[in-house]
């Protein structure tokens, strides 16, 4: 078991409703949700719920020294890994619901993509609400909204009530291919134009 996994599993079995996974995610799954990520400009991403970093070290790639790469992480041990690994990237010990003052904060506008890695389906209606709001009021009217769930969760009545959610607060949800390389597969959620 790697370092990684291990942290994973002992921080879930502590608190598995604010880590909803009991591994990081594979290097397949961090491509196809770190896609949106733009290869040229100065973007502003967000990334929620990065855990011990497989979406960070994908939108490290992509950005190649280039923008803000914001990453918001609840979990003190998982934050202090982060920080550690990757000295480049502005990681937080904070509630992804603070968002917003996190990048006023930093004098920083709206975001160009929010990357998020939190568990949904693990959440309440009011949490999934209260996140997604927050989300959403940091959003330019082109930026876009990127996430991911595991497929053994489909059936699940928070995972199909965060589905109507992503519906009705964006314009366009475009689901995308199963990734089968992950434990647990998953697939991957575009959201774009957010409603006002």
């Amino acid at each position: 078991m790697s370092n990684d996994t291990a942290l994973f599993l002992g921080q879930f079995l502590r608190a598995p409703t604010t880590i909803g996974a009991v591994a990081p995610s594979s290097r397949r799954l961090a491509e196809a949700v770190c896609a949106p990520v733009p290869e040229r400009g100065e973007p502003t991403v967000v990334e929620l719920g990065p855990g011990t970093g497989p979406f960070t070290a994908e939108i490290q790639r992509r950005l190649s020294g280039r923008g803000h790469h914001l990453a918001v992480e609840v979990n003190k041990p998982m934050a202090d890994l982060l920080a550690a690994r990757f000295p480049t990237v502005d990681v937080v010990n904070a509630d992804a619901a603070k968002l917003c003052s996190l990048l006023g904060e930093r004098g920083l506008g709206q975001a160009d993509v929010v990357v998020s890695g939190l568990p949904w389906a693990a959440f309440p209606d009011s949490a999934q609400r209260e996140l997604l709001g927050a989300v959403i009021s940091c959003m330019g009217p082109a930026a876009v909204f990127t996430t991911f769930s595991y497929i053994h969760a489909i059936p699940l009545s928070s995972a199909r009530r965060f589905r109507a959610l992503l519906a009705e607060r964006f314009e366009e949800v475009v689901p995308g291919r199963t990734v089968w390389r992950n434990v647990p597969p998953a697939f991957v959620f575009n959201a774009r134009r957010p409603r006002a």
